[in-house]
């Protein structure tokens, strides 16, 4: 079974508990995701099946698309509402929705974001998050020992964990913003739609918001609607799809509609069997009706049915004679 199986993701599970239970129903070991939802957002989840795990890093790559709801006057840890409370609450009036257009401005196009610590960036080879609740979970002994019948023996010694101490943070990252449109303001709560690059955190976006309005804000709600050219549309809620593995099986995109934007070149039989076996592809191994190579990064390689037969790249050659080199073949 090889393809892209597009689930409705529901709140609550992780997106690696999401390809557990499709490699369950879909009795395929082989699954994999192509860009994390956090556990607590719903929506647009896209599952490599089977052969297809080998184009992973092409689909995780495309543009994503959410709309998500913005709670102002109370930071939290997380940046989202699965977190602590950070600080105290805002009790001023809150801004007009003028003020929410400018402040956003700032986050439109490309710019730096810092991530969330409650991320799976890494921070000196360890995971974000991992690091988050250790100072967690170190801020809570702090506040128990200072609770306790005896808060001066903390002046005895220096292996008390100190209050206070900042944790380390992932590096900010490139980002963009291609578009972010207020759908609706009222009182405390902001609702965007966003559509923006891969690797861009909706939570980082909320509490930078927060902070340019000088609120303080977290995320409280996000739906992923698009990725790439897929939408909604193509997906299979979770829980319909375990009912039903038939169907599940049914609405899976097959290998040769993926990566639709990717300019395809058509291989002739001897070339199918030259990029099967790694083999720098020339102008003989190509169908005359196939799109001239251009400067294009990534081709789409296809037999005469029109199969994906895998991903090339310009190749070089011997004495710059290759034309295209199979990087990726999946036959």
């Amino acid at each position: 079974m090889d393809g892209l199986l597009v689930v409705d993701k529901p709140s609550g599970p992780t997106s690696h508990d999401v390809v557990a239970r499709a490699r369950r129903l879909l009795n395929e070991r082989r699954v994999g995701h192509t860009g994390t939802l956090d556990p607590m957002a719903t929506g647009l989840l896209p599952l490599v099946v089977g052969r297809a795990t080998r184009l992973a890093q092409f689909l995780s790559a495309a543009s994503k698309r959410y709309e998500a709801v913005v709670r102002l006057g109370i930071e939290t840890d997380s940046y989202d509402a699965t977190g602590a409370a950070a600080g105290a609450p805002f009790e001023g009036p809150w801004p007009s929705r003028d003020a929410v257009e400018r402040a956003l401005e700032t986050f439109r196009g490309t710019f730096d974001q810092q991530p969330p610590a409650f991320s799976a960036k890494k921070v000196d080879g360890q995971r974000s998050y991992h690091l988050a609740r250790a100072h967690a979970r170190e801020k809570d002994q702090h506040s128990s020992l200072l609770a306790g019948p005896h808060p001066r023996s903390l002046a005895l010694g220096d292996s008390a964990p100190r209050a206070g101490r900042r944790r380390s943070l992932p590096d900010p990252v490139p980002v963009t913003a291609h578009a972010i449109e207020v759908l609706g303001f009222e009182g405390a709560l902001v609702r965007l739609r966003v559509d923006c690059s891969a690797g861009f955190y909706i939570r980082s976006l909320a509490h930078d918001l927060g902070e340019r309005l000088g609120t303080g804000a977290h995320l409280q709600a996000l739906r992923r609607t698009g990725s790439g050219n897929l939408t909604l549309d193509d997906a299979i809620e979770l829980e319909k799809a375990e009912r039903d593995p038939g169907e599940a099986a049914a609405r899976m995109v097959p290998l040769r509609r993926l990566l639709p934007d990717v300019p395809a070149v058509m291989l002739t039989p001897l070339g199918v069997q030259h990029a099967t076996n790694g083999c720098e592809l020339g102008p003989a191994d190509l169908l005359k009706e196939s799109a001239a190579i251009g400067a294009g990064s990534l081709f789409r390689l296809l037999d005469e049915g029109g199969e994906l037969v895998g991903i090339g790249h310009p190749g070089t050659g011997i004495n710059g004679a290759g034309l295209l080199h199979p990087s990726i073949i999946l036959v």
